[in-house]
């Protein structure tokens, strides 16, 4: 069933918003050039790489020594409001699609990241990844990972059609009000991979 609210969803989203993804890919490509689209490698269920698809919203702008600037000096212009309106995130869509997300479930990390879940936050990995979930309603970007990881396992041992309901609802909600959005994560809090190599091994 669930599956199948997937697929009925996903396909009438993206053809009521193809309008506005046309709109977008048009902008896109006349502030910052090609590519349009950012594909880029994640984890999904059992543990699985597949290639997440986003529309671009920074430039590949780089300081003396080559290395990128900031994202939040990178995203700007088209960049910033595709963002807030979180119209970047429509192309996901498609990965929907392809079975490789669901509209609901913890939202898909860098493989990177892998060996540093504890034994209880790897049952992320037991359902398809989402767009969107339990922790992106408690405060999007702004939740400190050891929270939003156990909102992660939250969803997965207590899950039902009518949580999913309810998180896409106040998804909705919160797109609608532009909240919780983070042109630059990083500046507010260190990846999951940095923050517990310094907790767990004090380096």
């Amino acid at each position: 069933m669930k599956r199948l609210i997937d697929l009925t969803i996903a396909t009438v989203m993206l053809i009521a918003t193809g309008p506005v993804l046309a709109i977008a890919v048009l902008l896109i490509r006349a502030q910052l050039g090609g590519p349009v689209f950012f594909v880029q490698e994640r984890t999904g269920r059992w543990e699985r790489p597949f290639r997440i698809i986003k529309l671009r919203t920074m430039t590949d702008e780089r300081d003396a020594n080559g290395d990128l600037l900031p994202d939040g000096v990178r995203c700007r212009g088209i960049g910033r409001l595709l963002r807030k309106l979180s119209v970047d995130e429509l192309p996901q869509l498609v990965n929907v699609l392809r079975g490789d997300l669901s509209l609901v479930g913890p939202r898909p990390l860098l493989p990177r990241y892998d060996p540093w879940y504890t034994q209880r936050e790897r049952v992320r990995f037991q359902v398809r990844p989402g767009i969107t979930g339990l922790a992106q309603i408690g405060g999007r970007n702004g939740v400190p990972w050891n929270e939003r990881l156990e909102y992660d396992v939250e969803y997965v041992t207590s899950w039902s059609l009518r949580l999913d309901m309810a998180i896409l609802a106040r998804t909705i909600g919160k797109v609608l009000h532009g909240s919780g959005v983070a042109t630059d994560p990083a500046a507010d809090m260190l990846d999951l991979d940095k923050e517990r190599q310094l907790l767990w091994t004090g380096s």
